[in-house]
């Protein structure tokens, strides 16, 4: 996929029943490839109605067919768009003559993201704006939609690149310094090397931030109920979710397997999991949902703990031996949040008499439910600003990530003046590759093919 010229086709909507259905074929000079498939040749860039036929020469649909002449158009090559009515039968049957007609020419059915592929190896986009066309019709709430297409219009590139300039031209002072070892301390004062270091660093840095409340607006947050059996982790899911989705009864061992849900606060996807209650069981079926309750603890970002101090079953033992194997089963950096529940039925004094920081809800009546919302999001660091927000993958954060520890390194070379100037120069360069690969502008040929495999086939 990486180096093929053929030209490509493929359904561009989605699957299933819609008004229209959109075939795209991209490929280098498509006029006689379009006369093949038409029976006429078409001008640039206006919309034609025609009739699309079999090989018996029966109308196979009436479509509107635009021809776009490389290098303006999305792929950066020829591009060929035939807007047929929606039904999948018939866009498979286009599809069909389409590919016998073309077989001559190379016609082959694209691979998934090769279309944005194309585009970004003919420099239309640069990888964070061809990721960002997949993050925007993933986007899983308004607030993604708009930091998808932020990114997808240039805006974190344009930051990223901003960062990689001032980086070039710390490294062009610091490079062209070398050459003249008597007088290198003296030129990078005056130039004012470690103030200009000092600033990119605080770019990155707030960059950095902005990438993680956009990665938590892309991707959400994997959020684990757990806890001994009838502590109301149902309960709590249900009047997250806002309806019963889970089964609540006063039985112990009603939830025998995990229920996901996904809901969203403040705009970040929370998919919440109820887990089977966490205890010893005989019970087979049981055990293979506590077992799978585990499994989700394991890849949680966030554990609610959930205790219910009026209950035999529940007391500080136990709930002290499962946090303790909670905490040993954990994801490393992974909070658990203890929460106290059915707090309509404690007594107001006990209450009064816990520490100031123990939150305390009802999942059966709502109490301090939109204290445990607030708490979530200040847990899971949301600053609560969708403003600017752009959508970030765990990619990028790596990237930046990388690219400031190199910056820290070559704050402390350049204060060690020319015995480490090299040094100095090569953390830098460190820090711009990675700054870099964001854009693609450094990457492997391997990343590259890993990140667009993982498109929808037409994108």
């Amino acid at each position: 996929m990486m180096t093929r010229k053929l030209p490509i086709i493929a359904v561009a909507t989605a699957s299933g029943k819609g008004g229209v259905g959109v075939i795209r074929i991209s490929g280098p000079d498509l006029a006689e490839l379009t006369t093949i498939l038409l029976q006429k040749s078409l001008e640039p860039r206006q919309a034609k109605l025609l009739s699309f036929r079999d090989a018996d020469g029966s109308v196979i649909d009436q479509l509107i067919a635009i021809y776009f002449i490389g290098p303006a158009s999305f792929t950066g090559e020829d591009v060929l768009e035939l807007q047929c009515h929606g039904g999948p039968h018939l866009l498979a049957l286009v599809m069909k003559r389409c590919l016998e007609l073309g077989k001559d020419k190379g016609l082959v059915i694209a691979e998934p993201g090769e279309f944005t592929l194309r585009a970004y190896l003919n420099d239309k986009i640069d990888l964070a704006q061809a990721e960002a066309i997949a993050d925007l019709i993933d986007a899983q709430s308004e607030a993604a939609v708009r930091g998808a297409a932020r990114s997808l219009q240039g805006a974190f590139s344009a930051d990223v690149d901003g960062l990689i300039e001032e980086i070039t031209q710390l490294r062009i002072l610091v490079e062209s310094t070398l050459d003249f070892p008597e007088e290198e301390i003296e030129f990078l004062e005056n130039a004012q090397a470690k103030q200009r270091l000092q600033a990119v660093s605080a770019k990155l840095s707030s960059l950095r931030e902005n990438a993680k409340q956009g990665k938590l607006l892309r991707d959400g947050v994997q959020l684990v109920l757990a806890g001994a059996p009838n502590v109301g982790k149902s309960s709590l899911l249900n009047r997250l979710a806002g309806e019963e989705v889970a089964i609540v009864t006063p039985i112990a061992g009603t939830t025998r397997d995990r229920i996901k849900e996904s809901i969203h606060i403040d705009g970040i996807p929370m998919h919440i999991i109820d887990t089977a209650g966490l205890r010893e069981t005989d019970d087979l079926v049981e055990s293979k949902g506590i077992e799978r309750s585990w499994e989700a603890i394991r890849l949680a970002d966030l554990v609610i703990f959930l205790k219910d101090p009026n209950s035999n079953q529940t007391d500080e033992l136990i709930d002290g031996d499962l946090k303790s194997q909670i905490l040993k089963e954990l994801p490393p950096k992974c909070p658990v949040l203890e929460v106290i529940n059915k707090a309509d039925l404690l007594a107001p004094e006990l209450k009064k008499t816990a520490h100031e920081e123990t939150l305390f809800i009802s999942a059966k009546t709502g109490e301090g439910v939109d204290g445990l919302k607030r708490k979530i999001l200040e847990i899971i660091g949301w600053s609560g600003s969708q403003e600017g927000a752009i959508l970030a993958r765990r990619r990028h954060l790596d990237c930046l990530e990388r690219a400031a520890e190199h910056l820290k390194k070559s704050e402390v070379f350049a204060a060690n003046g020319n015995i480490s100037l090299e040094l100095f120069a090569e953390e830098l360069r460190l820090a711009q590759d990675h700054l870099g690969q964001i854009t693609g502008k450094l990457l492997p040929d391997d990343l590259l093919g890993k990140i667009f495999s993982q498109f929808c086939i037409g994108k």
